[in-house]
């Protein structure tokens, strides 16, 4: 029985020869596969859960990690299939489901196809039957750890080696913090092991391997070393000016930041800021708010700023009564206050379409408060702004039932063409894109902002273009090794090159500056007694930060693991890029000229540290050799 239930469920198919190989159902992670003879990959999907709310991308990489395969699946398709071939070679192709995925996928290929499946760390990858099983591999000396969540499925996980039978079981608990998880350590052996892992229990599962490849098959005879090949990115250079770069912020705490604190925020350089005001405590206390906002404006110089209103512990759903008028009114009056020197954008309530039940709730209260704002012409003339509709993602829906009805895209649609002389600029927040590939939605969602809002003679956003709120995880369904590695620095990196790629977008802040004990997702972590310290996406920040300037240059790019954007201001010039993949990558630019006065090339890398990099000029063209998962940022003076 159990044999029938495996091949209705990861569908591993030994019979005829020339059978196919199934692998379902795929959620969040890669399959590499290597075939030895012409293949045919297929993938077919079908809904899990608001899948008609959400669009998706599923993407192949050659062995030299160039995009041989981008498929979009709008969010009307429920159900669907893709195929794609691939062609024998010694390296492996890269087939990346990205997670948070809302639909399931199955994968087939030909059983002579060596495939090798990587799952995503803590948050799930999978949907499983009892029983379920795959192999996986540790050499010798490596002391490997198998781990696994418990998502309310898979409640345990049971490892066997080949060798001998020796057997190891991991009961996955339930936690009250997401990024909790379960582990044992594998004997270390002083030759190669093969295991096989059970699942036990059905539904989602989450499993993975630490100090060993994270890397799992079928069979033991699939379990070949991963081979992938150097890539080559090519990068053209234009003078053409897009449009100004984003302002980079943080979110910013509800009070004073202690003095101890100012370095690691000045190390930060925040140019933006989002804030919150809570119109229960500013109604009882109209000069809350007004001290911490002076000195973010003054001492940090954070002059471009959003507030979004709300109620103690981040309320979310407002209400248009006596406190959110007067928590209003004394916000209005502590802005004019900071005395005009820079633009203040104001949203009313957060993440409306995530948390109120209707359009209609949320555009009631929005035309109240607005009217409220444009009732004093000295608002304006303080710099204050109307933000809508600070909704949670825009052109995919929030995660909420009903969330077809909710997609940010068509509120905001809907109040520009009921109330567009009430909006100033169109904000929104990002979550739950945690796959370093698909990050270039990004920039997707930043020009069908700017489509929305339409463009002025100059090719810019009528209305300011916000994303003031974002993270690779809405909440705290946080995996540390997301937010506490080098991995975040790679994905911030990202977003930022993808978003401000255009030159269209005017605010892009990272939520939240310090860690809270349910939300560590912080740039910076409290260590107590008044220490703070950097982690690794906060030294990124600070990297990239010493390296932005104020103008988007035109800039093609050839390749998919490599993601840079090209600045200016006055005569300086910087292309700053981050490379995600593994692969060493081989970067060739051209339309910087050559010599490069002053030029200068730094890396950033796992070990949080920028060095020098050497690179060569030939013939009018830059090159280097960029290692994987390294950000790097060429400067040089075009005078």
């Amino acid at each position: 029985m159990k044999r029938v239930v495996l091949l209705l469920s990861l569908g591993l198919t030994l019979g005829a020869h020339g059978a196919p190989m199934r692998w379902a159902d795929i959620r969040d992670g890669s399959l590499y596969l290597q075939a030895d003879r012409p293949d045919t990959l297929t993938i077919r999907w079908t809904a899990a859960w608001q899948a008609d709310a959400n669009e998706e991308h599923i993407y192949l990489l050659d062995g030299q990690g160039k995009l041989q395969g981008d498929r979009l699946i709008t969010a009307s398709e429920s159900r669907g299939t893709q195929s794609w071939p691939l062609a024998p070679g010694a390296a492996s192709y890269q087939l990346d489901i990205p997670g948070y995925s809302f639909r399931r996928y199955k994968v087939e290929h030909d059983e002579r196809t060596v495939a090798l499946f990587a799952p995503a760390k803590v948050h799930f990858s999978a949907e499983t039957r009892d029983g379920d099983e795959l192999f996986f591999k540790v050499a010798p000396g490596e002391h490997a750890v198998l781990a696994g969540k418990f998502h309310g499925g898979v409640g345990a996980l049971q490892a066997q080696r080949m060798s001998d039978g020796k057997s190891l079981s991991l009961a996955l608990k339930p936690y009250r913090a997401y990024w909790q998880f379960d582990q044992v350590e594998l004997p270390v052996a002083t030759s190669e092991q093969v295991w096989r892992l059970r699942l036990q229990g059905s539904g989602k599962v989450a499993f993975w391997l630490d100090g060993t490849a994270n890397l799992f098959a079928q069979n033991p005879q699939q379990l070949k070393p991963l081979r992938q090949d150097d890539g080559r990115t090519r990068l053209t250079l234009y003078q053409d000016v897009l449009g100004p770069t984003p302002k980079l912020g943080i979110a910013l705490p509800y009070t004073l930041p202690p003095p101890a604190s100012y370095a690691v925020l000045d190390a930060l350089k925040p140019q933006a800021g989002s804030y919150y005001s809570f119109v229960d405590i500013t109604a009882k206390n109209r000069h809350f708010e007004d001290a911490f906002r002076q000195v973010y404006q003054d001492r940090f110089g954070i002059r471009q700023d959003i507030t979004l209103l709300a109620g103690s512990q981040r309320q979310a759903d407002l209400r248009a009564d006596t406190i959110s008028n007067s928590g209003l009114d004394a916000w209005l009056a502590s802005t004019r206050a900071l005395g005009g020197n820079g633009t203040h954008y104001i949203g009313f309530a957060d993440e409306p379409n995530l948390n109120y039940p209707s359009y209609a709730n949320y555009q009631a209260i929005f035309n109240s408060m607005a009217r409220q704002v444009r009732s004093d012409p000295a608002n304006a003339r303080a710099g204050i702004r109307i933000a809508m509709p600070a909704s949670s993602r825009l052109v995919n829906g929030p995660f909420a039932d009903n969330a077809a009805d909710k997609r940010g895209i068509e509120w905001a649609r809907r109040l520009l063409a009921e109330s567009g002389e009430l909006v100033d600029a169109l904000a929104w927040h990002e979550w739950m894109i945690r796959d370093l590939l698909a990050t270039r939605v990004y920039r997707d969602s930043v020009r069908r902002a700017a489509e929305l809002v339409g463009l002025d003679a100059k090719g810019q956003p009528r209305k300011a273009l916000l994303l003031d709120q974002t993270n690779l995880s809405s909440g705290s369904s946080l995996s540390p090794y997301d937010q506490e590695t080098h991995y975040a620095s790679l994905w911030w990196a990202s977003v930022v090159i993808n978003s401000a790629q255009d030159g269209l977008l005017s605010m892009l802040n990272w939520f939240q500056a310090a860690d809270e004990p349910d939300y560590p997702k912080g740039m910076l972590r409290v260590l107590g007694n008044d220490r703070f310290e950097l982690k690794p996406v906060g030294l990124a920040q600070q990297f990239i930060a010493g390296h932005w300037l104020g103008s988007v240059l035109k800039l093609d790019n050839d390749a998919f693991e490599v993601d840079a954007l090209a600045m200016a201001t006055d005569h300086q010039r910087s292309l700053l890029g981050v490379n995600k993949g593994t692969r060493l990558q081989r970067v060739d630019l051209a339309g910087a000229g050559c010599p490069l006065s002053k030029g200068a090339l730094r890396y950033f890398g796992a070990d949080n540290r920028s060095r020098d990099a050497p690179f060569d000029c030939r013939n009018g063209r830059v090159s280097f050799e960029l290692p994987g998962q390294t950000l790097f940022a060429l400067s040089w003076s075009a005078s």
